[in-house]
């Protein structure tokens, strides 16, 4: 898969290229499935023991030795110094707000190496911060998350009776994930409803990121649940299979898709539109850059829709704005989770690429992306031209308005 790291969620040339400044992986995800001296010199910033300069980017660490001290001569008990120093760190990087922006110890980089390849432990949920309120993105089909009822835009109140309003997303995710056989409760507050306790049992997950069929009406129709390692092969083999089908129209299912590698995001676009722009990545330095469509693209003249929900995030926000943006798609749904910041992450004790990175690492937000036409999917989201809920009625019934409003849309166009 090409992959082309331009500082964003991307990757280029190949799957293992990394760069000399021990970049391994640039990323753009919503969430974690699952868990998801100091290398000051590595964040931009300068040490300096003593006072604070007027430089804003330096580092006094006076009162950080005063307090090592203090604890040394008078804590009563041990001190580890190797958790001491993860903790600093961990606590520095939390300064920042970012709920993107975090300390990945060893294990937590082996779980987003897992999340993007679809091997993963586990209840099956996607989460992250909505109003500032842990809440779950998507449950993966048929996983325990799925089976106990999780919907996407439920809150997580609490985990194991634990209250999670102060917990960061990787606080919560290393909460609720554990491994095969072994229960959590989960407390979800789902709008309209009363706040009720669910016990999921945890189980290895194994999920492809893409699946397709060709529906009633020459309709293609793409399910794409991340975008991963295998994201680009499955949807050219789609695209190639709909083409000698003939199909009259395509449906893009990115509905409860949290994201991944950016390429994904470029490559699967470029199969419904021979040119234009892509997104936009902008940054505080100024470095803009744009990635543009490639050429090639098997169904670059068949009508396309793209269904969209609260759950869509990251990459596949990508790529329904730069379908829609072109011209190339009609957007059916809700209005998507807005998540439109970019993180590169650094591996700190090596320089590895993804699953590769033996220790620690750091993923740090860097840049933010903009549609086609100008639209920070961070601020605005990705708004469908035909909205269509899916009530808790819907759901229960096993009933899709969505996906049926897609596939009127569809064959409307196929016959323009």
């Amino acid at each position: 898969m090409n992959k082309e790291p331009i500082n964003t969620s991307d990757i280029e040339n190949d799957n293992n290229s990394y760069s000399k400044s021990g970049v391994f992986q640039k990323v753009l995800i919503a969430v974690a499935f699952f868990a998801i001296g100091f290398l000051f010199n590595a964040m931009g910033a300068h040490v300096q023991i003593g006072p604070m300069s007027q430089n804003k980017n330096t580092i006094d660490l006076t009162k950080f030795w005063q307090v090592n001290d203090i604890l040394h001569q008078k804590f009563d008990g041990n001190i580890d110094a190797q958790k001491q120093t993860q903790g600093a760190i961990a606590g520095m990087v939390a300064s920042l707000g970012d709920p993107y922006t975090t300390y990945l110890s060893e294990q937590a980089n082996k779980d987003l190496a897992n999340q993007l390849s679809g091997k993963l432990s586990g209840i099956g949920v996607e989460i992250g911060l909505k109003n500032n309120h842990l809440t779950v993105i998507a449950p993966i089909d048929g996983t325990p998350a799925a089976k106990a009822g999780l919907r996407s835009g439920d809150i997580i109140a609490a985990v194991d009776g634990q209250d999670t309003s102060s917990m960061t997303v990787d606080e919560a995710v290393s909460k609720i994930r554990g491994n095969k056989d072994t229960k959590v409760k989960l407390t979800i507050v789902r709008p309209g409803e009363s706040a009720k306790e669910v016990e999921i049992t945890r189980d290895n997950i194994t999920v492809p990121s893409v699946s397709s069929e060709i529906k009633p009406g020459a309709v293609g129709y793409i399910k794409i649940r991340t975008f991963g390692n295998d994201t680009v092969t499955a949807v050219e083999a789609a695209a190639s299979n709909f083409a000698t089908s003939g199909v009259k129209a395509v449906i893009i299912d990115v509905r409860d898709d949290p994201g991944g590698y950016l390429d994904g995001a470029v490559n699967v676009s470029s199969q419904f539109m021979s040119s234009g722009k892509v997104v936009e990545e902008r940054s505080r330095t100024g470095e803009n850059k744009i990635l543009s469509a490639i050429a090639g693209g098997k169904l670059t003249n068949v009508p396309v829709v793209v269904l969209i929900n609260g759950g869509s995030a990251s990459a596949s926000e990508i790529m329904a704005g730069a379908l829609h943006d072109n011209g190339r798609a009609t957007l059916v749904g809700e209005k998507s989770f807005g998540k439109g910041s970019v993180q590169e992450v650094v591996c700190l004790s090596g320089f590895s690429f993804s699953s590769d990175c033996k220790g620690d690492s750091l993923k740090v937000t860097i840049a933010h992306w903009y549609t086609p036409k100008g639209i920070n999917i961070s601020k605005e989201g990705i708004k469908p031209d035909v909205e269509v809920k899916l009530s808790t009625d819907d759901y229960n019934a096993g009933r899709d308005p969505q996906l049926d409003k897609a596939l009127e849309v569809a064959k409307q166009q196929a016959n323009k």
